[in-house]
């Protein structure tokens, strides 16, 4: 197995432009251009050419934001075009504030499904010396995060890369920004982005931004005009609904830069929204609350600003800090108060209060600037203290307002060499310092800057951090993070809901909100049909209190809700068709079933942030690990890879002669210490529920309590089914009747459960396996179905082969997936979607699916074995043609009587022109979760189904004959 424990990071600067020459020579159907011959470059065809690292046929990136929560798919097709085996490396940047969510792998047609999984605790080092990253921790160089995979690719063969990340944006400046970054470092065949955009409010201000490299530079020809989006782009605005593409060619590409180092493709955007209490989302029991006044006054602000003058800052570094600094000293407005102050080995105050906004005051702080010169060490603990005490003095006075916003904006390039360097002490004194009566904002500059040590002081003091890389606009950057926070236009916000009608809010009190961001609450409804819910806003601007509050009415915000889900989920199955090299697997499916919750996801993405910012300001060990639990649980819920989880994928493995090695046996993984997964299985002839086997069974959804709440995300399956012994439930539409019975077979018997090959194309059938009876039984032998085969011949032959350990897709490719992963694989008109060591839904077309149920068993008895249990999901392609063990009643009608003497009065039923004795039980179907009232018929079900038994038995896995049919009578 790899173990994939922390994200690479990487920094990628894109190559300068060359002069493109045409030629007409050299082959290059390998490269599946989609370009006439004659039209590619004769410098393309030479680099592709030269290639000796496997060629990306496809980059295709399609992102749908819902209502500002982006769920990104990533597909990347790789060709090897040589004999040899050789390294394909897949690396894709993502925002550092998105969590990973899936990674899967096709490679040599076998599906490597990706597993996140709880990190386990780490031990404390010696003096708390620094340690590797956490995986989803930031860069040090940028906001983008780069995932990076290699992988050993057979010859002659292709590697396809599928990667899902989710992100909240964030409102700034009054805009939403989305960045794609298409770095795939060398040049795509077909490379395509979509990006949909759906909101319930109208959208407004929509600009696509020139391609950007690190360093905030347009990387796009010199002949582009500035502000133009990139060449090929297209763009759709209609009120709620938003679309943008961009595929350039191959050629369209060098022009850019032949390194195949685009750049960042951003979008900015922003909604139309009405004063008051805010926006509200309501679906499916999860509410979200966007709240973003505009048109408020300016609260006055009191700004300490700490600058870093030691001698790293001499150059670029301390002249942008510079520049920016005079250009926010003229923003500064009449009613603020400020003071500066430099720090290298000491420390060093321009005042020694803190002093009001005038001209004069203004003129003599920018001369204190202009004489700032580097040297010296860093000495950020007395530089902080020093900051928090002007400012403690000053809100001690009766000068100070007392509704005013207080906060220190703290600059450095360095880690602390000078004084206290412990980080954990430097924490503990600003904590100390700041006493919750003012914010700290901290900004890191270049490669030296301990970014955890910033990021903590922030988050510790309701502030937040920002980098800026080594060679970036540092000017543009400073003055635009002052912009953020330089117009605060509330204080102290609480945002409360009807006490017994929410349960789990994500945070809901802020200590300030600036102007041209927004707040954002999630939480879960307790009663899913009440009517309204009673939102309440407080908060202070200037000198006055506000309050807001209203009713929302739940029903109607739900069905406002579900209209734009559904418009972005199909989005996701509309447009651009995918390419035969990666239409095996449904991407676009499986992104489109996630965001059709994607209020919940937005409540479980800002739970796991609250509980990792939780943990950085917990007071005990108790409390931290409280937080940490919590998140964590709430990581594997959702999938996401954070700082407390890790990603698991197994790797290929490739032959000295550069084929795929055989497929390794899977182990069927634990779901609980000794749990069984059975469906209780009574006996053959009295229906009695046996007494063994009575435990935690594996086949029920993966769930993880946070708190007291339990999350579950269950299956709907119907009741005709065969599990267990195995016993077999038949629910009998046209009647409205259930009934039941039992197959006694042998081990290796072959039943046929579905037979409609001359209507609908499709077979079940199921092998039994033995087992020896639990003691105290009066069997010898219990039989349970091991395999499952699903044929189907329309348009085109192809079938899946289903056991406890693995699933193989045999249509247009052949794949072999395992069953502790999950996963969803389309092959042709065959769909398989896996819930890792739960079920397995085969979806054939549009109307026919079954489920097949997973039990597995740790430390099993020797009575125990693991098998499958199958279920119908939905029948309506069958025809009424349809026949097999279970499939000869979907049609069918059935009639109840009663029959016998008057003293001993029986039922039966009457089914075609037989009479089957029955009576009354209760079943249990899905491991036990659920218990079927059903007519029991005894017998090996004989006269109830057509013929005998031995009607059903198949000589092979494969085969699609009709079993006869018989002709019961009396």
């Amino acid at each position: 197995m790899f173990r994939f424990t922390s994200v690479v990071f990487c920094f990628l600067v894109a190559a300068g432009e060359r002069d493109i020459v045409f030629d007409e020579d050299l082959d290059l159907t390998d490269f599946d251009l989609g370009l006439a011959p004659r039209r590619v470059p004769r410098q393309v065809k030479t680099i592709l050419t030269k290639e000796s690292k496997p060629h990306i046929q496809e980059l295709s990136i399609k992102t749908t934001i819902i209502s500002r929560y982006a769920f990104t798919a990533v597909h990347c097709a790789m060709l090897n075009r040589h004999s040899a085996a050789a390294e394909g490396v897949f690396q894709y940047a993502i925002p550092s504030g998105a969590y990973i969510s899936n990674f899967t792998m096709i490679v040599g047609g076998r599906v490597y499904q990706s597993e996140i999984k709880a990190k386990e605790k780490r031990v404390k080092q010696e003096n708390d010396k620094a340690r590797s990253t956490d995986s989803g921790d930031k860069s040090n160089e940028s906001d983008l995060e780069v995932f990076r995979m290699a992988v050993k690719i057979p010859g002659r063969n292709r590697a396809i890369f599928f990667l899902t990340y989710e992100e909240l944006l964030q409102r700034r400046l009054g805009r939403y920004e989305h960045v794609t970054s298409i770095r795939p470092m060398q040049l795509v065949s077909r490379l395509s982005l979509d990006i949909t955009i759906v909101d319930h409010s109208r959208i407004g201000h929509l600009e696509v931004l020139p391609l950007r490299n690190g360093k905030g530079i347009t990387a796009a020809p010199k002949t582009a005009a500035k502000l133009e989006p990139p060449i090929t782009t297209v763009i759709k605005n209609e009120k709620n609904v938003c679309s943008i593409t961009f595929s350039p060619n191959i050629v369209q590409q060098a022009k850019i830069t032949t390194s195949g180092v685009l750049g960042d493709f951003v979008v900015r955007y922003d909604v139309e929204r009405e004063l008051g209490i805010g926006d509200i989302q309501v679906l499916n029991g999860h509410f979200v609350h966007y709240f973003a006044p505009k048109d408020l006054p300016a609260v006055p602000k009191n700004v300490v600003f700490v600058i870093d003058t030691s001698a790293s800052m001499i150059g670029t570094k301390i002249k942008q800090t510079k520049d920016a600094l005079f250009t926010i000293l003229s923003d500064l407005r009449p009613g603020d108060h400020f003071n500066f102050i430099s720090f290298s080995n000491k420390v060093k105050e321009w005042r020694n209060r803190l002093v009001p906004v005038t001209p004069l005051n203004v003129r003599d702080a920018k001369k204190f600037i202009y004489t700032l010169a580097p040297t010296g060490g860093t000495n950020i603990n007395s530089a902080i203290e020093t900051g928090s005490s002007l400012l403690q003095e000053y809100l001690s006075t009766s000068e100070a307002n007392p509704n005013s916003v207080s906060l220190i904006i703290f600059l450095t390039d360095g880690r602390p060499t000078v004084g206290e360097v412990q980080s954990g002490t430097i924490l503990g004194n600003t904590r100390t310092a700041v006493q919750e009566k003012f914010c700290v904002f901290t900004i890191g500059i270049g490669n030296d800057v301990d970014y955890r040590l910033l990021d903590r002081m922030a988050l510790e003091n309701c502030g937040m951090m920002r980098r800026i890389s080594e060679d970036a606009d540092a000017t543009a950057m400073l003055k635009g993070f002052y912009d953020e926070i330089g117009t605060p236009l509330l204080s102290d916000i609480r945002i409360n809901y009807t006490e017994d009608s929410v349960q789990y809010v994500t945070q809901h009190v802020f200590t300030n909100y600036f102007n041209g961001s927004e707040i954002v609450v999630a939480g879960k409804l307790t009663n899913k049909s009440a009517e309204s819910l009673h939102v309440q806003v407080t908060a202070s601007n200037n000198d006055k209190s506000i309050l807001l509050e209203t009713d929302v009415p739940l029903r109607h915000r739900q069905t406002e809700t579900e209209k734009h889900v559904h418009a972005a989920t199909s989005s996701l199955t509309g447009g651009r068709q995918a390419s035969s090299s990666i239409s095996s697997y449904r991407w676009d499916v499986a992104l489109g079933a996630i965001a059709e919750d994607f209020t919940e996801r937005v409540w479980g993405f800002l739970s796991v942030k609250d509980g990792l910012r939780a943990r950085l300001t917990s007071k005990t060990s108790r409390e931290r690990e409280e937080h940490m639990k919590q998140a964590s649980n709430l990581s594997l819920t959702y999938n996401f890879l954070t700082p407390l989880t890790n990603l698991v994928v197994e790797k290929p493995e490739v032959q000295p002669d550069g084929t795929m090695a055989p497929a390794p046996t899977v182990s069927p993984a634990p779901v609980g210490e000794d749990s069984a997964a059975n469906s209780l299985p009574e006996d053959a002839e009295d229906g009695q529920p046996q007494k063994a086997d009575q435990r935690s069974t594996g086949s029920s959804s993966k769930s993880n309590a946070v708190g007291n709440t339990l999350l579950k995300k269950p299956i709907t399956i119907s009741k005709t089914s065969a599990d267990g012994d195995p016993h077999f439930v038949v629910e009998i539409p046209l009647s409205k009747l259930t009934v039941c019975f039992n197959i006694n077979g042998e081990p290796g018997h072959i039943l046929s459960l579905v037979s409609d090959h001359k209507n609908s194309g499709v077979t079940v059938n199921g092998k039994l396996i033995g087992a020896p009876a639990p003691p105290g039984s009066h069997k010898q032998l219990r039989t349970y179905f091991n395999t499952i085969t699903i044929v189907v011949d329309h348009p085109k032959r192809a079938y899946i082969e289903v056991t406890p350990k693995k699933v193989i897709l045999d249509g247009k490719d052949r794949m072999v997936l395992g069953c502790q992963s999950t996963v969803t694989v389309t092959s042709g008109v065959l769909t398989v979607a896996i819930v890792g060591k739960s079920n397995v839904t085969v979806t054939v077309g549009d109307n026919i699916s079954f489920i097949i149920l997973l039990h597995h068993y740790k430390n099993p008895a020797p009575y125990q074995k693991d098998h499958l249990g199958f279920y119908i999901g939905n029948s309506k392609g069958l025809s009424p043609n349809c026949h097999g063990l279970l499939g000869q009643f979907l049609y069918e009608e059935v009639g109840l009587a009663q029959s016998g003497a008057d003293m001993a009065p029986s039922t039966v039923l009457k089914v075609k022109e037989r009479t089957v004795p029955v009576v009354q039980k209760t079943r249990k179907i899905l491991s036990g979760t659920q218990s079927v009232d059903c007519w029991f018929a005894r017998n090996n079900a004989a006269k109830l189904i057509d013929g005998q038994y031995e009607d059903y038995l198949m000589p092979h896995m494969f085969d699609t004959g009709h079993s006869p049919h018989g002709t019961n009578t009396l």
